[in-house]
């Protein structure tokens, strides 16, 4: 009997245990403490942001979601069931952060239901699957504003946080704020064609449209009137080619009172590269001259003691990207080690940027101006001819010289500014002309107009220069996909989220940039890529010294075949011959050294790769084994102990 009691106690302890745990586990799911964990991820990927938490923490009116979710489906794909509950997971969170001011209604529409209805009133878009629609998507409401998510992508998995944060900071935003767009492409889209004989573009471009749903995009063309600060609190230059000297003094003027300005110029332009006028064969005195692809500013640039590579584009052996044509040294691939600031809020959990043919900044300091560069080159880099560079002239590789330099490729200009014209406005300057006939007629010469433009500014400001346009461009910053007949676009890298971050903290929530940071990041292996560029340059001065022993030769091939007669025979001395057959022995002689340099690298490749698998599969493991018997042993003293 006592053997039994004590089965059967043991028994009802494990049951009780259980129990007790199931109870626990329920009832902290149901206060707030449930929603807190520990993120032990590099970038916190799983963890809400501090942006977030201030969005929720500031909400003064209710907020609903609509959260449409088909759960009941046969036909659910697997990935998206998973994502489901990251979803969940999240909604969880933010109402239990918005202390009562956010509501969330879960529905699961299924097919003539009143959840179904409600989904299609609210935009949400089922997607057809085995002939069965599954709807998975939100709107949020507040008051007479709704915002909505039509599909919850798994392809946006990282982008999670920010949209249900930037749909939360919509709904609840009292007005949009006004972003000026200066710029020589046809960015806000165009209906009519830029040249002759070129189709129209009135498709905007990817980054405006998703732009214009947090702010009032106002495209100001290249010759605006007068920018008020007070009216456009933020002056977003995108690639201002040919841009007019009155047109860079409104910028002055606007910058002295007080707006901010963004400023993406382009070292080599390909956006503006392949949208060229077609040559007309009919009338070949009469072509447009089409759009510059280096761009600038620089009358205000001299000024703030800036100089830009505009001519020409930077290469970069250590951020170079190796695509299936082959290497492109002038598509940088920038990972974190790129950003020289690594608490700065606008680059904070940026990590994986893509710059296409950029220029390059240098700086000379000036007097009451505070220049801090936020992205900046490897030493491994070097200025190339932009054209080549964007037909991946794959000579470039062994062609470039590094200079040993890091150039900035993004810079922070702050300070209290002066203008850059203190003769005023460079439109109301008088010709020759009319300064010698105002000098012989005085009464003219009080004619003249007031200048009334600003000196200096009354505050600090603060203006933005990026090397680079063509990065905001949809082909190189975003990814778009057809499902079910709806376009999916989904970011390519964190470049539209470095610009978000950049207008969130000038005009909009500056909140939402730690939620947007958490974009799609590529890792690529820097050491291997770092033991390529080497071996390419040793490579490269060795084909170079080759090539030139070969037109030496070819050059004397030449001026023998000048020198022979018509119907003669053309016989080459002993010497001559002798010399070719050195250089082809050269030629030997420099294959087998480069193969061996092949074979080096790829000895070192596999010497690196073998350490990283030694680290994953061996020594991590042993050191958590070495771990365990360590507290296996101090228990066991600990037992013996007593």
């Amino acid at each position: 009997m006592k053997s039994i009691n004590a089965k059967t106690g043991a028994f009802l302890s494990i049951l009780a245990l259980i129990l007790i745990a199931f109870f626990a586990n329920w009832f902290i799911t149901l206060i707030p403490i449930g929603s807190k964990g520990i993120d032990l991820t590099e970038d916190r990927v799983h963890s809400i942001s501090d942006g977030t938490e201030s969005i929720l923490g500031e909400l003064d009116a209710p907020v609903v979601i609509n959260y449409y979710a088909t759960r009941k489906s046969t036909f659910l794909p697997k990935e998206v069931k998973l994502y489901m509950k990251k979803v969940d997971d999240f909604l969880k969170q933010y109402e239990s952060l918005a202390k009562g001011k956010l509501r969330i209604e879960y529905l699961d529409p299924q097919p003539d239901t009143d959840a179904e209805d409600s989904a299609n009133l609210d935009g949400i878009s089922g997607q057809r699957i085995n002939d069965e629609n599954i709807y998975f998507g939100l709107s949020v409401r507040c008051l007479d504003k709704k915002a909505t998510i039509p599909f919850l992508s798994p392809d946006s998995e990282t982008m999670l946080e920010y949209e249900l944060s930037s749909a939360i900071a919509e709904v609840t935003q009292a007005k949009k704020p006004v972003i000026g767009l200066i710029s020589a492409l046809p960015v806000a889209g165009s209906e009519m064609p830029q040249f002759p004989g070129q189709p129209a573009q009135p498709q905007p471009w990817i980054i405006y449209e998703q732009l214009s749903q947090s702010y009032e995009m106002r495209d100001l063309g290249m010759t605006p009137e007068a920018i008020n600060p007070s009216d456009i609190p933020v002056l977003l230059l995108i690639h201002p080619a040919g841009i007019s000297k009155e047109t860079e003094f409104k910028i002055d003027q606007y910058v002295l009172g007080g707006g901010t300005v963004i400023a993406c110029l382009d070292g080599y332009s390909f956006v503006a590269a392949n949208s060229q006028p077609q040559p007309n064969p009919m009338m070949p005195q009469q072509q447009p001259a089409g759009i510059p692809t280096g761009s600038s500013i620089p009358n205000l640039l001299k000024h703030w003691g800036i100089s830009f590579q505009s001519a020409q584009t930077l290469a970069d052996g250590k951020y170079r990207t190796n695509l299936q044509q082959g290497i492109a040294v002038a598509l940088l691939s920038l990972t974190k080690e790129a950003f020289p600031i690594k608490d700065d809020i606008v680059t904070q959990g940026i990590n994986d940027l893509f710059m296409p043919f950029p220029g390059a900044f240098t700086v000379d300091a000036t007097e009451g101006i505070e220049t801090t560069t936020m992205i900046q080159s490897s030493k491994e880099a070097a200025f190339v001819d932009g054209a080549k560079a964007a037909r991946l002239d794959q000579e470039l590789a062994y062609q470039m010289r590094p200079t040993g330099e890091q150039y900035p490729l993004m810079l922070r200009v702050s300070g209290k500014f002066t203008t850059a014209f203190p003769s005023g406005d460079p439109a109301n300057a008088e010709t020759p002309a009319e300064k010698a006939a105002n000098a012989e007629s005085p009464d003219k010469a009080n004619e003249a107009p007031t200048d009334n433009s600003l000196k200096e500014s009354a505050e600090a400001g603060t203006v933005f220069l990026l090397a680079d346009s063509d990065m905001f461009f949809d082909q190189f910053s975003f990814r778009q996909q057809n499902v079910m007949g709806m376009r999916m676009v989904t970011p390519q890298g964190n470049n539209a989220a470095l610009l978000q971050n950049l207008l969130d903290m000038s005009a909009g929530s500056k909140y939402l940039i730690g939620a947007r940071s958490r974009a799609p990041s590529r890792r690529p292996f820097s050491a291997v890529q770092e033991m390529e560029a080497d071996f390419e340059q040793q490579a490269g001065e060795k084909m170079q010294e080759l090539q030139a022993e070969q037109s030496k030769v070819v050059t004397k091939i030449q001026e023998l075949l000048a020198q022979k007669q018509e119907g003669s025979q053309l016989l080459l001395s002993p010497e001559q011959q002798k010399e070719i057959k050195d250089l082809r022995a050269q030629q030997v002689t420099f294959s087998k050294q480069l193969r061996d340099l092949q074979k080096d690298l790829k000895k070192q490749k596999d010497a690196l790769s073998a350490k990283v698998t030694l680290a994953n599969v061996a020594i991590m493991p042993n050191i958590v084994l070495l771990i365990g018997f360590f507290v296996y042993l101090k228990k066991r003293s600990s037992s013996r102990a007593k």
